[in-house]
This record gives C-alpha cells, structure tokens and sequence, in this order.
C-alpha cells in the first residue's frame, strides 16, 4: 500500500470524473511541435459515468492522433469505444492494495485530560505492536461526555502546540509509528463556537482532515436518557472523506451513524471503509448500535468499524461499549463487550469486490425512479 496510490487517485470524482493517463509523444528523438507530419498519442481518457451506481461505472475508452501514418494497434483505439463496467474506485485497490490490519481502541475516559492522554498514547502503541497500521480512537476520548465538561477541556486545534496536547500526541505518535489515526473525537474550540471533531492523521504525522460532528444528539426518551449536544456545540457543515495510506475513509462521529444517506454518499465517492467514533447510551446502545454499523456496511458493500469508550457506570453519560468491526457482507469481524479492551482486525479490499460481484445491489439500483444527490458536491 503505497500513499503515491493514494494521492494520484485522490483527485478523481467518481461520478463526474477524468483520469488523463498521460502517454509519451510519439516522433523525432528530439521532440515534436505538434505538426501533421509528426504523431504522437494525446492519451486515454475514462470517464465515469455520473448516472451509475457507487460500485459500476460505465466507462469510456478513447483515443486519438495526429499524422497519416499511425502503428495500427494504436489506431484501433482511435475507431472504437469500448464500454466498460467496472467495479469503481475499488478496482484500483483490488489491483494494488494488499490488506492491512485496523485496531481499535476502546478506552476508559477519567476527568483527568493528561491520564487520557497517556492512556490513549499507551494503547496506540499496543495496537500498533499487534500490527495495526490504522488505529481508531473512541469519540471524546479525552474528556467527560457532559455539556458542563466540553467548554472545558476543549482545545483550539488550529492553534496546535500547547493549545491542544492531544492532538499533538496523536500527530508524534501517528509519525513515528508510520500509521495513519483516526482520532476519535474531542471537543474543539473554534472562535468562540465548539465543535466535536475528528482528526486524522497520516503516517508522516500531519493533519490530514478534521470532521466536525454534522448531526448533534439531541434526544428525549421520557424516563430513559434526555441528552442536548446543542447546547454547547455547534454542528459541522462538511461531509468528510479522506485518502490514506490505508484506502479511501468517510468519516463520521456517533449519531451520524444514525442517517443513512451519509453512508450512501461516502460509498458514492469510493469510500472503502467508514469509521464512526461514538458512545452510544445504555437505551440506544442495545437496540442500536451494532445494528446501524452492519446496516450501513450491508447496504454499500464496506467496512465499517466503530469505536466507543469503555463504560464507566459512575459517570454522567454511561457509555455501551461495544466496539465493532464489520465487512462488507455485515459480518462482524472483531467485537468487544463493555471493558476497556484492543482489537483487531484484517481488512481486505478485494472482499468488497466479490461480495458487489456476487450481490450486485448498484447495478439494480433504479435510477429512473430515485436517486441520491450530493449536495455538497453539487454547490462545489
């Protein structure tokens, strides 16, 4: 798994996309100027479909020339299209992604930051011992889960250095363990707004891209759990999908599990896996949360791995633990219960591929009665 892979891919849109696949020009030794007695190949353009499904993209083959006098394998491609179903984005990492281990880390959380700190940094590294190249961290994994605890222990992410020690943590160790983190979540502070944020970080330690948590829990099941994220923390406005070491990753914190349309619009972008840091509650958790992260990965063909905190009977929010990772097909592959624990897990790319072979759901997706639109995509 190369990141060149990823970063040459990075920038293709799979609904509405051209990857220019450059070839030398063809002609004197010194080069050519473009005239009709020279020939040279333009190059090869595919171009996806935007009216496809996320997993089968109708793709064009065409090529052209200059010149009279043209090696006639190379004019075939200039006489025909040929149309070509391919399994999108996931093609690529089939042909040259192998497999990699995820970890996950569900942990204790304590009202001191700089224990969660050292116990966070602690299980990285256990994890990334046991072979883990991505490491997934729980959604606020540094501080209590309360409106009264978010004011207070929120970092300015921007600003770095002392302003936020944790994720200062995240980008030493994430640099020199080369892994890529998912860093749960923890409560930013932005101007004088708060945010729950994800940051990710590559194997070289930088700050790939935040998620600011798009859909607040705000719930009231009488005589079971009232809960308000709104009263603090201001909801983020960005879908988050980020090229790695490891693959393609949407991102999503907690309740956006809860909206399934999030899902549909990662797979849509070639998302390959969907990490979720969340802590859902001892009455959503049961009926809930391993059912949406299977749902999510059934319905578009990925993995999917969540990561909650160990749960701690004796604080304000009790936490169901939990944490899971599934495959494309919605089988469970690793789980834990509610202890404080580390798991592990093999991903493999090439399974998204034969299981949308074999249950080939985009292909039979009816275009001409319903579609699914980007609208983030749409406005850029």
């Amino acid at each position: 798994m190369k990141s060149a892979l990823s970063s040459s891919l990075a920038s293709s849109e799979l609904k509405e996309s051209q990857l220019h696949f450059a070839f030398p020009r063809l002609g004197s030794a010194s080069g050519d100027s473009g005239s009709n007695t020279n020939r040279r190949l333009h190059g090869v353009v595919f171009q996806a479909g935007a009216s496809q499904g996320p997993a089968c993209r109708s793709v064009a083959y065409s090529a052209c020339h200059q010149g009279n006098s043209f090696p006639l394998f190379f004019s075939f491609f200039c006489i025909i299209s040929l149309q070509v179903e391919i399994l999108s984005f996931g093609f690529f990492l089939f042909l040259f992604l192998l497999q990699f281990k995820i970890g996950i880390c569900q942990l204790p959380v304590t009202p001191d930051k700089e224990r969660n700190m050292a116990h966070a940094l602690k299980a990285i590294e256990e994890a990334a011992e046991k072979g883990a190249q991505l490491v997934l961290l729980p959604e606020i994994w540094n501080s209590p889960c309360s409106n009264d605890s978010f004011p207070v222990y929120a970092e300015d992410i921007d600003a770095g250095g002392d302003a936020s020690p944790s994720t200062v943590m995240l980008s030493e160790v994430s640099r020199r363990l080369k892994i890529t983190i998912v860093g749960g979540s923890i409560p930013e502070r932005y101007g004088d707004k708060l945010y729950n944020t994800c940051c990710v970080f590559g194997s070289d330690g930088k700050l790939k891209v935040k998620h600011r948590k798009i859909h607040l829990f705000d719930i009231d099941i009488p005589g079971e759990i009232t809960f308000t994220e709104s009263e603090t923390l201001t909801a983020g406005e960005s879908l988050t999908i980020v090229d790695t070491d490891v693959g393609r990753i949407g991102i999503g914190i907690c309740y956006d599990i809860q909206f399934q349309e999030l899902a549909m619009i990662y797979a849509a972008r070639g998302a390959h896996l969907l990490c979720f840091p969340g802590a859902f509650n001892l009455t959503t958790g049961p009926l809930h949360w391993e059912l949406m992260q299977r749902r999510r990965a059934t319905d578009n063909q990925l993995y999917v791995a969540t990561c909650s905190p160990a749960r701690d009977i004796e604080a304000g929010y009790v936490a169901w633990g939990h944490s899971t990772i599934v495959g494309p097909f919605g089988e469970v592959l690793a789980t834990t219960v509610y202890k404080e624990d580390i798991i592990i897990a093999e991903i493999d790319y090439s399974v998204i591929e034969q299981r949308r072979a074999s249950l080939p759901l985009t292909k039979q997706m009816r275009g001409d009665l319903y579609q699914l639109v980007d609208i983030q995509k749409l406005h850029s």
